[in-house]
C-alpha cells in the first residue's frame, strides 16, 4: 500500500516497533506517513517567521529569510529536528491577484534555490511575481540546512587532475581507492544521520514546507532532479497539489534509478557535445577551430594534450577543461565563451581558459557540500552494483561510442559501490486517473542531462499531465529561458491553470551569438547547473 493512503491518519505517538522496522517495509511507511502528517500539522500551527536574511546568504534587502523545522527521521517525528533555510519575496500585485506561494527547486541533488526570489526583479517574471510569493529553500544537507560534507573542500577541488576517456588499469585502481575513501568520509562525517538524506525525505520536507508557508495546496516548479522528488511528492500527496511544473525530467522508472539513468545521460552527452562542435564549426570564421565537427574535436584534443603536458596556470589540467566544456553540454549560453577560450588558448593566450576552468577557492566549500549531498541522496535512494567489474564492463563498452562524459560520470557515482548505509527500493511513481490536477511537463528534445524519454515516461505515469517540447534544442532547464513560446505556456499555466490538451511543441530558441560572451542564463531560475 502506498504511503499516501495512510497520510490522513495522524498519530501523535509512533510505536517503537514501527520505528525499528526495516526501510521500505509497510510498518515503517505507516510510521513515516504519520510522521509527515504530525510535522506538517506543527508547521501549520507555527508558520515560518520571515525577517532579514543573514549576510552569508548574499541576498538583497528585498528578500526575506526564515527556517522551517523537519524531522531527520519521519518515523520519529518528535525526535531530532533539522532546520531548512527558506527565502521569500512577497507577491507584488494587489491582494485579489495573489495566488499563494510558488516554491522552486533547481535540481542537483545538492542545489539550493535561496536565490530564486530575485527573479521577481526580471521583466519576464513580472506577472508571475505579481501573483505569487516566490519561495526558495535549501534542501536537507545543503548550505546551512544541516550541511553535509564528505571530504576536505581543499582536497575536493584539488587541481590539476586527469580525465582520460579510456582509463588505464592503474588509473582505475586510483579512482576506486578515491571512491572508497569518499564513501567512508560520508559515513564518518554524517554518522547516524546519513541514511536520511533521500529523495523521498526531500518530498516529505516539501510537504512540511507547504504547511509552514500556510498553503493548503502546493504550487511547485522543479527542474532536473527537482522533477524526480516532485514526482514522488505527486505520488505521496496527490490531494495536496494545486499546480506543478516539471522542467527537464528525470526518468522516474524505478529500474532507471539511478545507475541506468547515469548511463543514459553519458550517451546523451555525446550527441550534445557534437551539437556544440557543429555550431563552433559553423562559425569557424570567428573561432578558427575547424570547419567540421571532427576538426573541432581535433582542436579540442590538441588543447587536452597540451594541458596534460603543462597545465594552464599550473591549475587547469584535462579534468578542469572537461568540466568547463561539460557546461556547454548543459547550456548553450556557454557555447560562445567556451569556444573563445579554446581558440585563444591555441593562439597562445591561456587567460580565458584559466578564468573559466580553474577551481575557485571561494566556492570550494559549497562545491564539496553540493557533491556530498548528491552522493548521499543517490547512493541511499537505490541499489548500485557492488562489484567494479559491472561498472568496468558497462562503462568501457559505452565509452567506445560515447567517450566524452562516460568515465567522468562513472567516477562521480562510484562511491555508491562502496556505500555501507542500507539502500532503498525506489518508489513506483504514479497516480490513478483523476487523482491529480493537470500538471505541466517541459522538455528539450536534445537535453543530455535528462534525456527526452524521461519526460515521456513521467507523462505516462501521471494521468492528466501535459507535455510541452522544445523541438531540436538541448538546453537543460527551459522555463524562464530564451524561448518565449515555452515561457508563455508556463505563465498561462501558473496564472490561469490552462494547458494544451495533451501535448504541444515550440520551435527551438535562437542559437547563441558567436561574437558575444554574454552568458544570458541569469534570468532562468534553473541556472544552477544540476548534475541530473
Amino acid at each position: 500500500m502506498r504511503a499516501v493512503a495512510l497520510y490522513g491518519t495522524l498519530g501523535s505517538l509512533v510505536l517503537s516497533s514501527l520505528v525499528a522496522a526495516p526501510a521500505g517495509s509497510a510498518d515503517r511507511l505507516t510510521a513515516e506517513a504519520r510522521g509527515v502528517a504530525a510535522a506538517a500539522q506543527r508547521a501549520a500551527a507555527a508558520p515560518i517567521t520571515f525577517g532579514r536574511c543573514p549576510q552569508v546568504e548574499s541576498l538583497p534587502g528585498s528578500v526575506q529569510c526564515g527556517t522551517v523545522e523537519v524531522p531527520l527521521d519521519y518515523a520519529q517525528p518528535t525526535g531530532r529536528q533539522i532546520k531548512l533555510t527558506v527565502s521569500r519575496v512577497r507577491a507584488r500585485g494587489k491582494r485579489d491577484q495573489r495566488q499563494g506561494a510558488l516554491v522552486f527547486n533547481p535540481g542537483g541533488p545538492g542545489a539550493s534555490s535561496m536565490y530564486f526570489p530575485m527573479v521577481a526583479q526580471l521583466a519576464g517574471w513580472k506577472r508571475i511575481a505579481a501573483a505569487y510569493d516566490l519561495v526558495g529553500y535549501a534542501p536537507r544537507g545543503v548550505a546551512r540546512s544541516a550541511p553535509l560534507s564528505c571530504q576536505d573542500p581543499a582536497d575536493f577541488t584539488k587541481a590539476p587532475t586527469e580525465s582520460p576517456s579510456h582509463p588505464s588499469e592503474s588509473y582505475k585502481k586510483e579512482r576506486i581507492a578515491q571512491a572508497q575513501a569518499y564513501a567512508q568520509g560520508c559515513a564518518r562525517n554524517a554518522g547516524a544521520a546519513l541514511p536520511y538524506y533521500t529523495s523521498i525525505n526531500n518530498a516529505r520536507d516539501l510537504d512540511v514546507l507547504r504547511a509552514a508557508l500556510g498553503e493548503k495546496k502546493l504550487t511547485f516548479m522543479g527542474a532536473s532532479y527537482g522533477t524526480y522528488f516532485g514526482a514522488l511528492y505527486a505520488t505521496l500527496f496527490p490531494s495536496h497539489i494545486r499546480r506543478m511544473v516539471f522542467d527537464s525530467v528525470v526518468d522516474p522508472d524505478p529500474q532507471q534509478i539511478w545507475y541506468r539513468n547515469n548511463l543514459d545521460q553519458s550517451l546523451a552527452f555525446e550527441s550534445r557535445w557534437k551539437d556544440f562542435r557543429t555550431w563552433v564549426a559553423k562559425h569557424d570564421a570567428v573561432y578558427h577551430l575547424g570547419v567540421t565537427a571532427d576538426e573541432v574535436l581535433e582542436s579540442y584534443e590538441k588543447v587536452r594534450a597540451k594541458l596534460t603536458r603543462e597545465p594552464a596556470g599550473g591549475i587547469v589540467g584535462p579534468a578542469q577543461l572537461q568540466a568547463a566544456i561539460l557546461k556547454a553540454g548543459y547550456y548553450d549560453d556557454y557555447w560562445s565563451s567556451r569556444a573563445t577560450a579554446l581558440s585563444e588558448y591555441l593562439k597562445g593566450d591561456p587567460k580565458p581558459l584559466i578564468e573559466q576552468a580553474a577551481p575557485k577557492p571561494e566556492t570550494a566549500r559549497d562545491d564539496e557540500n553540493g557533491n556530498a549531498v548528491y552522493t548521499a541522496v543517490l547512493c541511499n535512494d537505490a541499489a548500485w552494483p557492488k562489484d567494479f567489474e559491472t561498472w568496468d564492463r558497462d562503462n568501457s563498452k559505452l565509452a567506445t561510442v560515447a567517450p566524452f562524459e562516460t568515465w567522468d560520470n562513472a567516477w562521480m557515482n562510484l562511491p555508491c559501490a562502496f556505500w555501507t548505509t542500507p539502500q532503498q527500493t525506489p518508489m513506483e511513481v504514479g497516480a490513478k486517473e483523476g487523482e491529480l490536477p493537470s500538471t505541466l511537463i517541459l522538455a528539450a528534445e536534445r537535453d543530455a542531462a535528462t534525456p527526452y524519454h524521461g519526460a515521456l515516461e513521467l507523462q505516462r505515469r501521471l494521468p492528466g499531465s501535459v507535455l510541452v517540447t522544445e523541438k531540436d534544442a538541448g538546453t537543460h532547464g527551459i522555463a524562464g529561458g530564451a524561448n518565449s513560446c515555452i515561457n508563455g505556456y508556463v505563465e498561462d499555466y501558473l496564472l490561469n491553470g490552462r494547458t494544451p490538451v495533451r501535448r504541444a511543441s515550440c520551435a527551438p530558441h535562437p542559437e547563441p551569438n558567436p561574437v558575444s560572451l554574454d552568458e544570458r542564463a541569469a534570468g532562468r531560475p534553473g541556472h544552477v547547473m544540476p548534475t541530473l
